[in-house]
């Protein structure tokens, strides 16, 4: 029983990262591209690391843990990294009804250094 509930989460785990691969192609821009891409990686590889934990030994398990922590505080720190850079960037929303919410307009800070940069 546990090996037919770790085969199904594993490939629940699959599922979810081949999603995830399809929205990074089909998305239009990089913000909607990065929300693909993070939400199936941090999902797809816990619901696996999960299937690994049901099948593993108290060592495994407890690494498995910790992967599952470390991609838990990672992989929002990158995404809002890299749309940070994005953003810096002038890189535009094409979403079709996409609203900027940030209170800021593009075309105004155009050439604007940064307020973080020392």
């Amino acid at each position: 029983m546990i090996d037919l509930l770790s085969d199904g989460l594993l490939l629940l785990g699959l599922l979810v990262m081949t999603l995830g691969v399809y929205g990074m192609i089909k998305m239009p821009d990089i913000y909607t591209r990065l929300h693909a891409a993070s939400k199936s990686a941090f999902l797809g590889v816990a619901v696996i690391a999960i299937a690994a934990m049901l099948e593993s030994d108290g060592a495994s398990i407890k690494r498995l843990i910790l992967l599952i922590l470390m991609l838990t505080i990672t992989t929002p720190m990158a995404s809002h990294a890299i749309g940070r850079a994005a953003y810096l960037h002038n890189e535009r929303m094409s979403s079709p009804g996409a609203v900027d919410e940030s209170g800021h307009h593009l075309a105004e800070h155009d050439h604007a250094e940064p307020s973080w940069r020392l």
